[in-house]
């Protein structure tokens, strides 16, 4: 009983799986903290007003504007800084929305199944249908550029992808020992799945939901790259490319937004896989040496 007693009383010490503490993990949460950071702190550690015209036209990189000037003469650095309050944000807002309405949909189609999942997973394979940038080209198109519609329009080519797993982790679920026992004693359906079947779902989902932000961040930029996104003069790293592509011989203007998306991208996808490894047991195990 004193063993116990002591074993109880001792504090529990909470360490992060190697998995996570892996070298490359660690580069990927330090760079997404160092722009989220500058995302926060952006309108005190910009140098300048992104969107005032108060600079020579088309300076090179280095003296007073570190990373130079674009076409109308406003300050590289500033917007690229300004940009991570637009890119990050909107892109993890539509990694959210997408993956708690692709996560609800599959769960009731692959727990309830019959109509409900004919319905559901027919609508997905419509959007599959498509290539994904095109289709969120189309839609954006239609409703007009705004980041309100390039949101939407992601939204609706991103969440069957989360549908599409969350049905098949709820269809193994529910047939497990606890869920069927759970039935038996009384509890409806919606308890049942919400309390004994969606546990087992969020940790292949919030994996998956992780490595889709750099995705998004892509098509987000590229949406407002072709015009379709942010309205000018928004400080955008996808517009701003744009701005760059028609000032070729400018190579800083569309350099630096680029390599902003870059290293999001990356970082984003370094920790993605972190937790992939972690969080599946067959890849901890390897990961930890065969240890649990």
């Amino acid at each position: 009983m004193t063993a116990v007693e002591n074993t109880r009383s001792r504090p529990r010490r909470f360490a992060l799986p190697k998995a996570l503490r892996s070298p490359l993990g660690v580069i990927g949460a330090s760079i997404i903290a160092v722009w989220v950071v500058a995302a926060v702190l952006a309108p005190w550690i910009a140098p300048a007003d992104p969107l005032a015209q108060s600079f020579p036209r088309l300076q090179e990189p280095g003296g007073t504007n570190i990373l130079g000037t674009d076409a109308v003469g406003r300050d590289i650095l500033s917007r690229v800084i300004h940009g991570a309050r637009i890119s990050l944000p909107l892109a993890l807002l539509v990694v959210v929305s997408s993956m708690i309405l692709g996560t609800v949909l599959g769960a009731i189609a692959g727990y309830f199944g019959k109509v409900l999942d004919e319905v559901i997973m027919r609508v997905a394979d419509l959007v599959f249908a498509f290539p994904t940038i095109i289709l969120a080209l189309v839609i954006a198109a239609a409703l007009g550029p705004s980041l309100t519609n390039a949101f939407i329009a992601m939204l609706v080519v991103s969440w069957p992808g989360y549908a599409r797993v969350a049905r098949s982790l709820v269809m193994v679920a529910r047939q497990n020992e606890y869920v069927v026992a759970g039935r038996l004693l009384g509890a409806s359906a919606l308890t049942s799945l919400w309390r004994d079947v969606l546990p087992n779902v969020i940790s292949p989902v919030l994996v998956l939901a992780t490595l889709n932000v750099g995705a998004a961040i892509l098509e987000l930029s590229g949406l407002s790259f072709l015009g379709l996104g942010a309205v000018p003069p928004l400080a955008d790293w996808g517009a701003m490319v744009s701005d760059g592509v028609h000032q070729f011989s400018s190579w800083w203007i569309a350099l630096f937004p680029g390599l902003a998306i870059l290293t999001v991208v990356v970082a984003f996808n370094l920790v993605g896989d972190s937790l992939r490894d972690s969080l599946d047991p067959t890849m901890a195990k390897a990961v930890n040496g065969g240890k649990r």
